[in-house]
């Protein structure tokens, strides 16, 4: 379980790929003080430390994970979003993030606003519901709150420091990010749904 709240930023270094799956070397400020077997978020994504050297670790994503996320995109030079897992004696700064991605959000805006950054996002139209004013989602493993809600499109705001210090900045018109929809809309969703197949 993560937060949403970025650590660091880490840039890949080298891909290879094994039949469906691709593994990544990510140097990092991290990486040093990672463990084998421990579960980082990645943009987003929950992958596991399988390599450390030095600087550098490697996780592996398989054919299922890079199909229903923009890791197929990455490419030596591509900066990540880093962040360890929560300790249960802390601050819940962001909101609960499990690492799984829904969906991929498109950027069909950009734009400068005195200091800070707008985005406006697009989404399959099917996880419309899970989208709601002042509600929280995850962008490339980054926590943010929404606004100006559409069918399927929403808006968030960035700050300066969160500007600087993750891959949001690389994120242009036409870009795709990971998004994960907040959890407890999803399991409100889904008990909904099976009322209202049983009622």
């Amino acid at each position: 379980m993560f937060t949403g709240i970025i650590e660091q930023a880490g840039s890949i270094t080298a891909i290879q790929s094994q039949k469906g799956n691709k593994s990544f070397w990510i140097n990092s400020p991290l990486s040093a003080s990672l463990k084998i077997d421990q579960s980082v978020c990645h943009d987003g994504v929950c992958l596991t430390v399988e390599e450390i050297v030095k600087d550098t670790h490697r996780v592996t994503a398989i054919a299922e994970t890079l199909a229903k996320t923009n890791l197929n995109d990455w490419k030596e030079g591509t900066i990540v979003n880093l962040e360890r897992c929560m300790q249960l004696n802390g601050r819940l700064d962001g909101h609960l993030v499990q690492g799984h991605t829904d969906a991929l959000a498109e950027c069909i805006g950009k734009r400068e606003t005195n200091g800070s950054w707008q985005f406006v996002f697009s989404i399959p139209e099917q996880f419309g519901p899970l989208i709601i004013e002042k509600g929280s989602v995850s962008l490339n493993g980054i926590s943010l709150t929404i606004f100006n809600v559409g069918k399927n499109q929403f808006e968030v705001a960035i700050i300066p420091y969160t500007y600087a210090h993750t891959n949001i900045q690389t994120v242009a018109v036409g870009s795709r990010v990971n998004i994960e929809f907040d959890v407890i809309g999803k399991y409100v969703i889904r008990n909904l749904e099976i009322h209202n197949r049983i009622g």
